[in-house]
């Protein structure tokens, strides 16, 4: 066994337990470190969608459909709403997911990859071929059949398996085309939202979307007023959300529209964030001075903590907090229990129907084949016309492995599936384009982005 020298000591994880932690920190070290990796959230959507499959094949399959249609009240007898599980985790818990896509997208827009033109052009453009090419693919396949009414599917890129996988990979795929998959990925939530909107509304209820339009009135109210607490836009958000349920719209839209009126801005800028926060420390070295062995009892050593917490809270941007505390949420519990809702598929005696049916070809091909075409075919445009350069240390099969990524459909797909088709054989039979396309999209990703070797300076 050799010992790690001085030098290689300095390079270890900072995480890293050790004995003077306590217990408690030393057993969850582990699962914090996991928790932080890139790849993380794809490993425990993956584990959920297979325990998903695994189940719902199993002898106690049946309780997999009756566990998602167990019927929910929430609220009182006679003034509340009543629905599925099933329906409270696409309807309810996507809406929290929605609602991070928003703040992602504001907050891409406003200081991220798509907040300059020049910066935003090229996933802006790949992202559209991403999404016009697989909706032609689908068309092509399903044109003449009831099935038509899927072309939404295979238009969407499931972030979490793509930056994954991404990640995965280490350092064989540039950081700028990390970055240019989740500014791609960003765009293609917002085609996805619109999508979504425009297309799968079945009715419209006037009377529940004024209403529905006066609550957005009053949130962007707040948000011009500079009120910075979450509570109110959330108690607003809540009847936002009971409008578009009501409305026809998918009620999830209200998680982006709620998303977009929360303050971005913050109230000391980093000049006064930095003096006020060595004044307070220098209350607190004054307090230790005076008396070092009271430090976590009187109230002059508190007091300095105290301030510099509140300092700390008026330097940040209270959408870049709320998109901080609901990532762990989304990525660990939201998304892995939609998967297990939605990805229990049944592989019954029907198989070979549903190999050949037309839409569900039209969704395979359209993530395998549409995807990946797409993006290359828009982003070579994009650099020819010069409107757009190529990642810094990509190249074009950089490119064509990050399209093939952005065919894995997965949470985005099923979500749309579930819309396009309702209930019934001809969801089932989505699915299973939608987990074929998106594992082979996935693997054919993985082929092209490994065998390229790490480029050096």
């Amino acid at each position: 066994m050799t010992v790690p020298q001085s030098s290689e000591l300095s390079t270890l994880d900072s995480d890293t337990p050790t004995s003077n932690e306590p217990l408690v920190e030393r057993v969850l070290a582990p699962f914090q470190k996991f928790a932080h990796a890139e790849a993380a959230g794809g490993i425990v959507l993956l584990f959920n969608a297979v325990l998903a499959l695994i189940w719902a094949n199993s002898t106690w399959g049946d309780s997999y459909h009756h566990l998602w249609d167990l019927p929910v009240t929430i609220g009182t007898p006679g003034f509340g709403l009543t629905e599925s599980l099933h329906h409270w985790i696409n309807d309810g818990l996507m809406a929290v997911f929605f609602f991070v896509v928003g703040l992602e997208i504001k907050r891409e827009v406003l200081v991220g990859e798509l907040a300059s033109v020049r910066q935003a052009a090229l996933p802006l453009i790949a992202a559209l071929g991403g999404m016009v090419v697989p909706a032609l693919v689908f068309v092509l396949f399903a044109a003449g059949t009831p099935d038509i009414r899927g072309w939404g599917v295979p238009m969407a890129t499931d972030i979490a398996f793509a930056l994954g996988i991404a990640a995965m990979l280490g350092s064989r795929v540039p950081t700028s085309l990390k970055i240019f998959l989740a500014a791609l990925a960003i765009v293609d939530d917002i085609g996805a939202v619109l999508v979504i909107a425009l297309f799968y509304t079945a009715s419209i209820q006037a009377t529940a979307l004024l209403i529905a339009a006066g609550v957005m009135a009053l949130l962007i109210g707040l948000n011009v007023a500079g009120v910075r607490s979450t509570l109110p836009y959330f108690l607003l958000g809540a009847i936002l959300w009971v409008a578009f349920l009501k409305s026809g719209v998918h009620a999830t839209i209200a998680g982006v529209l709620l998303a977009l009126t929360i303050p971005a801005s913050t109230r000391i800028d980093g000049e006064e964030f930095v003096e006020e926060a060595r004044s307070h420390l220098n209350d607190f070295d004054a307090a230790c001075e005076n008396d070092p062995e009271e430090f976590s009892t009187t109230q002059r050593h508190q007091e300095p903590i105290f301030a510099l917490e509140d300092t700390t809270r008026r330097a940040q941007s209270p959408l870049l907090r709320l998109e901080h505390k609901l990532h762990g949420v989304v990525a660990f519990f939201i998304m892995p229990i939609f998967a297990l809702a939605n990805a229990g598929v049944v592989f019954g005696g029907d198989m070979s129907a549903s190999l050949v049916d037309r839409a569900v070809l039209g969704i395979f091909f359209g993530l395998v084949v549409g995807k990946p075409l797409g993006i290359l075919l828009f982003s070579w445009v994009a650099v020819r016309l010069r409107i757009a350069d190529l990642p810094a240390g990509a190249d074009w099969r950089h490119v064509a492995g990050m399209g093939a990524l952005g065919g894995i459909g997965f949470t985005m797909a099923l979500f749309i599936a579930a819309l396009a088709f309702g209930e019934g054989a001809k969801l089932e039979a989505a699915k299973i384009g939608i987990l074929a396309g998106s594992l082979v999209a996935g693997l054919l990703g993985w082929l092209l982005l490994m065998r390229k070797p790490v480029r050096r300076r």
